[in-house]
C-alpha cells in the first residue's frame, strides 16, 4: 500500500470488534491519525513503527479544526506515505467523513472506506437487545445531540414514534434537556430507555430508566449514547458481562 488514505471505523471499542480488514490496514499504514475517543487497546495492536497522531476534538478544550486534518491527512498522503484516518464506531455515522472525502477528491488523493461496527450496534449487542423487534417496533433512527453550530438541530418530532427505536449518540451532559425534547417529540414518559457509556469495553456501564425518569440518572462518560423505545424494555442489561480475550497473537 503506498501514498493512498484510507478512512477506518475503528468500531465501539473492543479490539476483538475490529474488522479483520481495518486490523490489516492499520498494521501496515505509516500514519494513523485518530480520534481522542480511540481505544488504548486498539492503538496498543498497531507496530512501533506506525506514526500516531492524534486529532481528537472535545468539548471544552482547544481543538484542531476539520480544515486542519484535512491539511494532516494530505500532506502525509501526498508526502507519499499510507494513511489511516481512523475513528470510533462507524466512519460514515457522525464522523465528518464527508469533509475530509470531499478533500481527498478534490485533491485527487487516492482513498478507500473501511467500515467498523457503529456504537448503536455494539451498545444493543452487549446488552443483548434488538434494535427492532417487528412485533412493536418498524423504525429505526440515529440522531445527534451535536450539531454544527450554522445549522438548526434535527426536528425529533418528526422522527419519533412509539414504534420508533431512537437512538441518541453523544448526549452531553444536560439529561434534563434530552428529556424536554423526548418528551415534546412525543415519547411517553414511561418509555424505557437505557444509558450507555463505553459499551463492548471492560468499563461499560448501564443504566435503565424511563423517558421521565432520565434526568435523574447520573451523566455518563463519553463515548455514551441512550437507546429509547420499546426494545430497551426487554434487553437483559445485568446479565451483560465482558470478558474479552487479547488480539496480541493475531
Amino acid at each position: 500500500m503506498t501514498a493512498k488514505v484510507y478512512l477506518v471505523g475503528a468500531g465501539p471499542g473492543n479490539p476483538e470488534l475490529l474488522t479483520v480488514k481495518a486490523l490489516r490496514v492499520l498494521r501496515s499504514a505509516d500514519v494513523v491519525l485518530h480520534d481522542a475517543l480511540t481505544s488504548p487497546e486498539i492503538l496498543a495492536l498497531l507496530p512501533s513503527t506506525v506514526k500516531l497522531v492524534d486529532v481528537g476534538k472535545r468539548c471544552g478544550a482547544k481543538a484542531i479544526t476539520q480544515e486542519e486534518i484535512n491539511r494532516l491527512i494530505l500532506d502525509f498522503a501526498q508526502s507519499g506515505r499510507t494513511v489511516v484516518r481512523l475513528k470510533s464506531g462507524d466512519s460514515l455515522v457522525f464522523g465528518r467523513a464527508a469533509e475530509e472525502i470531499e478533500a481527498l477528491r478534490r485533491a485527487k488523493v487516492e482513498f478507500e472506506v473501511v467500515p467498523g461496527i457503529t456504537a448503536a450496534f455494539g451498545a444493543a449487542a452487549a446488552i443483548r437487545s434488538v434494535l427492532i423487534d417487528e412485533r412493536f417496533t418498524s423504525k429505526l433512527v440515529f440522531v445527534t445531540a451535536h450539531h454544527a453550530s450554522n445549522k438548526p438541530g434535527p426536528d425529533w418530532h418528526s422522527l419519533a414514534s412509539p414504534d420508533t427505536t431512537f437512538v441518541l449518540y453523544m448526549p452531553g451532559e444536560n439529561y434534563a434537556e434530552v428529556v424536554k425534547q423526548l418528551m415534546s417529540a412525543g415519547f411517553a414518559g414511561d418509555m424505557p430507555c437505557i444509558a450507555i457509556s463505553n459499551a463492548t469495553k471492560a468499563e461499560q456501564q448501564f443504566h435503565r430508566t424511563t423517558v421521565a425518569q432520565l434526568s435523574q440518572v447520573p451523566v455518563l462518560v463519553a463515548p455514551a449514547l441512550l437507546l429509547v423505545g420499546e426494545v430497551a424494555r426487554r434487553a437483559t442489561v445485568a446479565e451483560a458481562k465482558l470478558n474479552e480475550p487479547s488480539l496480541a497473537t493475531l
